[in-house]
Parts: C-alpha cells; structure tokens; sequence
C-alpha cells in the first residue's frame, strides 16, 4: 500500500510508472475521496472546536446570571451535525483504503520497462547444460517409468493437478526440504520457522494477494481462512502490527510450507507434470531490514536461493524482470530459472522480490532506528529458497542415463541414506 502524500504530490509520475506494468491507473478518484475526507475532517475538527468554546461560553454567561438561550440554540444543532461528519469520515476512509489496496507497488528505478517476460534481461547464467548422447526425456515419462509419480491416482483422489509421488520420489522431497532448510539455517543465518498452513484475511490482505487476488486461493468455506499458497503470507504476518525494536533488523526467517494454489488464471497450461500443481512444496525466505539496506539484501536473498542450485550442480540463469511481468506487490523482482533439458526450455524455480514498505503499509510492521525516534516502516522482501516439486522435476530431467535411472546429486546423498542412484522399483511398483 502507498503513502497518500507521497501520491497526491507525485501524482503525474506515479501515474507513469504504474503506466509501465502494462495498464493505465489514475489516481484521481482516491485521491478526490481523500480530498473530500480531509475536508470533512476540517469541518468536523472546526465544529467540535465551536461545540468545547460554545459550551465554555454558556456556563460563563450562566455563572453571570446572563441570557444563554441563543448560545444554546445553536449548540442544539451540533451534536447530531458532528455524528454524521463522523458516519462520513468513516466512509470515505474506507473508499480510500478500498482504492489503495487495488493500486500495485510502483516498479523501481532500476526495473526494466517492458510488455512481458519476453522483456525480462538475462543477469547471469551458472553452470552449464547437461550433453546427452541420447534424447533426453521430460520429468513426467521418467517418474513413470521408474514407479515413482503417479498421476493418474492423484487425479482419483483429488483432481487434475494433483500428483501422487511413490518411494523415491516422496523421499526425495523430503531430503530437498531438509537439505535447504539445513542450508539457509546453518550457514545464511536465517530462523526456521513453521506457521500454520492456512491464515486468515488480514494476513492476504497485508502481503497484497487480497482483495484482488482471491480467485487464486482455497478458501475454507464458512471462514476467513485460506489456504497458502506460500509462506510468505503467514511469516511476513508474523510482525504485523508490531514495532520491533532498535537494533532488532534485519531479521531472515525460512519456512517450510505446503502451498495451495487454485491456478484460475492457468487453464491450458503446463498441464502435463509436476509443473503448475494445485499442491506444491517450497522453502521460502522472508526478510525484515531497514529501507536503506534492502537492495543489498535483495542481492544476499537472490544468491542465498542460488546457492541451492549450485549445490545440486543445476544450471540455470538469473533474470530481472521487466515492470509489466512483476508481482502485484513487488517493486523488483529476480527470478531464477534452472535449465530442464527434458524440455529444452528454462522454468523459474526461486521468485526474489523486494517490496520495499509496500506490504509493510498493509501490514502495519514498523521499527524504532534507535530509542528516541518515532517508528518508521520495515522493507520486506521474500524468496522461494527454492520450490521443492520443481527442484525434483530438475533433477530427474538433468541426471538421467539412458536406461531410465537417475543419479543422485552428491550433495543430497546423505539425506538419503548414501543412496546414489533412483532405479525402477523391483518389489513394489506404481502399478502393482
């Protein structure tokens, strides 16, 4: 959310920037709602100003034995005039607040302008490819064949984009997250956290995913709970509504979550796979910092989920996203695509965004600088670090062999027991 007096008097250029994530936003009605509640502001401060003098000057004419009778008339009339200045102030305080919450954070200056992810600007690559002296295979046919994705039963159970995972496939999720927990805990400093899986309103509406987002998410029906579709919703909740204290930033937190996403928006797409799920795993990074460090921190955040990648040994590459393919909240954003030979394409895998005070606003999270200032808003930024299913989808697809088995990276070896090779099932398959 943004700061009414930094948008009335920056209107033109706030206009364009919002013009550059690709839809025209005018400001002029909240700021017209603003306007017309500031006015009713002044006339209800001026006649509760009259109302406390009036009635000073009644019991002084009382006490002197005088006339009151037309100072009272008047009075008659105030009380009732400055309920309803109130019952509108009130109003149009919420038609401003409705009008910022729809209003997405403005790109920042070193956002490329463009039209969509075909305008996103490669940053970096690392690694390289893996060369196959056969075809290689996509995810979704090696899982098959080794017994270890079931898609057919996770329709059954559920619907379409559900997935049932078998033996290895199940264990290697739960290596994944153990060994980038384990990563981002013991050497970059960040806080394991675990926040219930399902938060309420006000969380959404803190990290921005509410009002305008509520097609994507799975509603409990009867409640204002939702299921969430990543962690950030409830760790960046953890401080709302809270001043933390001088000295207390930055603060790195790291969660493991399921992560339910409705995908209203994806018909069609990415239908074949671990891809685009209705249910998904991920490990995700949250941090609270001081605004004068969180470009800096944006950089840690990115090479603290990079860091999982090289040391699975994944290629993959690092772009800037353009300001018309940015999240709703997000003032900047780097995503990290890893190479899927399988498909002969790159897919994200980790999303790191700086929201700058935009969720903060939302969410009310402020810090003291030091003992004796007023408090000011946290920067926020959050990362996947990184999504569990798809780091799975890349393993299969850039250690496969030619007879179908996949080698395990090296650095997920001990986490599964010194196993160093997924093979087809013989006892127990899938299909059995």
């Amino acid at each position: 959310m943004h700061d009414l007096r930094y948008l009335a008097e920056n209107r033109q250029e706030v206009e364009e920037r919002l013009a550059t994530r690709g839809e025209a936003i005018s400001l002029a009605r909240l700021l017209d709602v603003n306007e017309n509640r500031r006015k009713t502001q002044a006339e209800h401060d001026e006649l509760r100003a009259r109302q406390k003098e009036l009635g000073r000057l009644i019991g002084k004419k009382k006490s002197d034995g005088e006339d009151a009778g037309e100072l009272i008339s008047e009075m008659g009339d105030l009380p009732d005039r400055i309920k309803s200045l109130d019952a509108e102030m009130r109003k149009l305080a919420e038609e401003a607040r409705d009008e910022l919450l729809v209003i997405p954070n403005v790109p920042h200056e070193s956002v490329p302008v463009g039209r969509g992810e075909e305008d996103n600007l490669e940053v970096r690559t690392w690694g390289e490819a893996p060369n196959f002296d056969f075809e290689p295979r996509d995810h979704a046919w090696i899982g098959t064949q080794l017994g270890i994705l079931d898609f057919e039963r996770g329709v059954k159970i559920a619907r379409s984009r559900f997935t049932l995972e078998w033996r290895m496939a199940a264990r290697m999720e739960r290596a994944l997250i153990n060994f980038m927990l384990d990563l981002h805990t013991r050497e970059h400093g960040y806080i394991e956290v675990l926040p219930p899986f399902m938060a309420n309103r006000a969380s959404y509406i803190g990290t921005g995913n509410l009002p305008k987002f509520e097609e994507d998410l799975f509603r409990i029906e009867g409640t204002d709970l939702y299921m969430v579709p990543t962690a950030e919703v409830p760790v960046t909740n953890i401080h709302r509504d809270e001043i933390l204290e001088p000295g207390s930033l930055p603060r790195y937190y790291a969660a493991y979550t399921p992560c339910f996403r409705s995908e209203a928006g994806a018909a069609g797409k990415d239908t074949k796979g671990l891809i685009r799920q209705h249910q998904f795993n991920k490990v995700e990074l949250v941090k609270f910092v001081e605004p004068e460090t969180s470009y800096e921190e944006l950089e840690k955040l990115t090479a603290d989920a990079e860091e999982v990648l090289k040391r699975l040994e994944l290629h993959y590459r690092v772009v800037v996203l353009c300001t018309a393919d940015m999240g709703f909240s997000a003032a900047k954003t780097y995503d990290i695509e890893v190479w899927l030979p399988g498909q002969n394409t790159y897919r994200e895998i980790s999303s790191c965004s700086n929201f700058e005070a935009f969720q903060a606003r939302r969410a009310n999270i402020r810090y003291r600088p030091d003992a004796k200032s007023r408090p000011r808003f946290v920067h926020t930024l959050n990362g996947s670090g990184i999504a569990v299913g798809r780091t799975l989808v890349a393993i299969l697809e850039n250690y496969q062999r030619e007879d179908g088995s996949v080698i395990v990276p090296q650095a997920l070896r001990p986490y599964l027991g010194g196993v160093e090779t997924i093979e087809p099932e013989t006892d127990f398959t899938a299909d059995s």
